[in-house]
């Protein structure tokens, strides 16, 4: 366990983040119409997500700065150069956040987590046989699902291979590609460039950033002029919760990249699948299929393989403590992003 979490603290981060993750798509399939759609618009709600995020962040700045730490406003300017850093995950986690709505309107939560797992191939990480094995088993137990989905959806139609590998497929995987892309990118940010920036000040840079993004793609929709008449739509309970849901997700995912690593975080989203099935099961009469049970097996397996032979957690005293000669970016806990083949 010491491999897995440092400390005490890892470990509360890494069980919020699974059930705060459950929570969110629970309540955005609460949210959805009948038809499967929403009355109210995600991209504001999105937007005011990041907005709420970068409020908690600069008060939580300004609440726990330390001595030797600037003033807000004296820390960015003096820092501004993360700001620029932070626009590339901001942009990609723009993209996902709005995408998951998108998705979660055509596929049930379960579906929906069991196919963010195709993230897994984006990874390039020094991974032992085993390990390899284990992401091999996640990834099938990932088809089984969606297999089990398109033929739902197909109800008699016999091309069940449109059914899988239509609109919503690429966009489920283009959203894996922006999660996967952003984390790393964030994480590196953390460990290298930001490792010496308090990690709420690193918060308001991400947030900052997104905030933009969001106001960026509201102008580019056409609704920047609607939004006051769009605010009246979020008072639904459901929407303020994802709202609210979804702002301490982004600062639990920060405290989890900084303390822990993304592997562990894509097996984390692996251990929603079990709940979510549940959850849903109980709320919304989401029958658990066999194919279900058996994705759900081959899911749970491959993250008990990992976490008998997990990546190693090295903290930072530990890695200055060993032969700088023998170090390199890659055993550093940084990942790296390669197109799957």
């Amino acid at each position: 366990m010491k491999k897995l979490f440092p400390d005490k603290e890892a470990f509360i981060v890494f069980a919020l983040y699974i059930i705060l993750f459950v929570f969110q798509g629970v309540f955005i399939t609460a949210s959805k119409t009948e038809s499967g759609g929403y009355e109210y618009n995600t991209t504001l709600v999105v937007f005011l997500s990041e907005l709420l995020k970068l409020v908690i962040s600069a008060v939580l700045y300004t609440y726990r700065r330390k001595e030797n730490n600037p003033h807000l406003f004296r820390a960015l300017f003096v820092n501004r150069k993360l700001l620029y850093y932070y626009f590339i995950p901001s942009l990609l986690y723009c993209f996902y956040n709005n995408l998951a709505f998108i998705n979660l309107s055509h596929y049930d939560p379960t579906s929906y987590y069991i196919l963010l797992q195709f993230r897994v191939f984006l990874f390039k990480k020094n991974l032992r046989p085993i390990q390899w094995v284990s992401l091999g088993i996640l990834t099938l137990g990932c088809m089984i699902k969606n297999f089990d989905a398109a033929a739902t959806r197909s109800a008699g139609d016999t091309d069940i291979w449109s059914q899988i590998f239509n609109i919503y497929f690429l966009s489920i995987n283009f959203q894996n590609f922006c999660s996967c892309l952003a984390g790393t990118y964030n994480e590196y940010l953390l460990k290298t460039k930001g490792s010496n920036v308090d990690i709420f000040l690193q918060n308001v840079f991400m947030y900052l950033d997104s905030v933009l993004c969001n106001l960026i793609m509201l102008a580019a929709k056409g609704e920047v002029t609607s939004m006051v008449d769009d605010l009246a739509s979020i008072g639904d309970t459901f929407v303020i919760l994802i709202t609210v849901n979804s702002a301490i997700v982004g600062i639990v995912t920060s405290f989890f990249l900084k303390n822990l690593n993304s592997i562990l975080k894509t097996y984390a989203s692996a251990l929603e699948l079990i709940i979510t099935a549940v959850v849903c099961y109980i709320l919304f009469h989401i029958l658990i299929t066999v194919h279900t049970i058996i994705s759900i097996c081959l899911v749970s397996i491959a993250v008990a393989m990992y976490f008998k032979n997990p990546v190693h957690n090295v903290s930072k005293s530990e890695a200055e403590s060993k032969d700088k000669n023998i170090l390199n970016p890659k055993s550093n806990g940084v990942l790296e992003v390669i197109t799957s083949k």
